[in-house]
């Protein structure tokens, strides 16, 4: 597992990170999610060791009881004896010496690490690089310099997984790969969190989310939890005539009821969207005013839509156009 407790970082007396905790299990992929500036580089920095915390821990590596087992308690990575074995990370795929080949550059990674040089080729393969194995990294595109970086995460074969914004860069395939590939990661019962701003991606490769902003933590739940949570669901509704149908939901007759919640708003199309009921209560109010139905159908918001919603507020860096909407 990775387990955050009470995690802070200040910088000139501005908290960046503020009191988060949380706890990153094996068997599932967390995303984590946050507007621009929300913490979440500085968090995964944090973890990894590269910045010293203000206050709190993040330790790496430890697990539950299981079976009657002792549960185990995690270490700090600076501290752990081979850290590639623990835990595989990605932050940044440009911090790579340029002048080296894919298989040098992995090489003195496992020589650091006392891996076995087969994993090199191994893990090359696994990421679709074996062709571009002796080539200067320099001449990588950002995509594959993704993959080369997914690659050393991988090269200990670790039970913990952390890379920040994976799919930047690569192409549609690419995306599919890394998606499959950390679904696979987790089936196999390791811990993986990942960070990314592509919600689409998110809603179909995250079992678990974690967001933040402004270095707090907003949510902590699975993730159709949390779009039935943050998100609207409403039940869109068309009719043979549309001006009846105008007249039922945007007259009296919805006025009435608005007391109960219901409320109506006229989209594209002579379509209408309802939030408050069920269609089964739309459906019968219909039939009763004589309007005859042929579209009824309940929509919940995106994983996108619930996190724009309930980030509303959270958001640091926001263009003019935005803040007027």
């Amino acid at each position: 597992m990775i387990e955050i407790q009470g995690l802070t970082k200040e910088y000139g007396g501005r908290r960046v990170v503020d009191d988060l905790t949380f706890t990153v299990r094996p068997g599932a992929v967390t995303g984590f999610l946050g507007p621009n500036g929300a913490g979440k580089s500085t968090t995964m920095r944090l973890i990894l060791g590269l910045e010293r915390p203000t206050a709190g821990s993040a330790l790496v590596g430890g697990h539950a009881a299981v079976d009657g087992s002792a549960p185990a308690a995690g270490r700090p990575y600076a501290e752990l004896a081979a850290p590639l074995r623990q835990m595989g990370a990605l932050l940044d795929a440009h911090a790579l010496h340029g002048g080296r080949t894919a298989r040098g550059h992995l090489r003195w990674l496992a020589a650091s690490n006392g891996l076995p040089e087969r994993r090199v080729d191994e893990v090359l393969a696994q990421a679709g690089l074996s062709d571009a194995a002796a080539r200067r990294i320099r001449g990588f595109s950002l995509g594959m310099r993704q993959r080369l970086g997914v690659a050393a995460a991988l090269l200990g074969d670790p039970p913990v997984l952390m890379l920040d914004e994976p799919v930047n860069g690569l192409d549609p395939e690419g995306i599919r790969w890394i998606r499959t590939l950390l679904r696979e990661l987790a089936a196999e019962g390791r811990a993986v969190l990942v960070s990314s701003h592509l919600m689409s991606e998110m809603a179909l490769t995250a079992d678990h989310l974690v967001v933040i902003g402004r270095g707090r933590l907003l949510a902590d739940a699975p993730t159709p939890e949390f779009i039935e949570r943050h998100g609207r669901t409403r039940v869109r509704v068309r009719a043979v005539d549309a001006t009846k149908l105008a007249a039922l939901l945007g007259g009296d007759v919805l006025r009435r009821i608005a007391a109960d919640g219901i409320s109506a708003t006229q989209i594209d199309g002579g379509a209408w969207e309802v939030s408050g009921t069920e269609p089964e209560q739309i459906a019968a109010l219909a039939a009763e005013h004589g309007v005859v139905l042929y579209e009824i159908a309940v929509q919940q918001d995106s994983l996108e839509e619930a996190f724009m919603r309930m980030t509303a507020d959270s958001v640091e860096y926001r263009a003019e156009s935005e803040a007027a909407a």
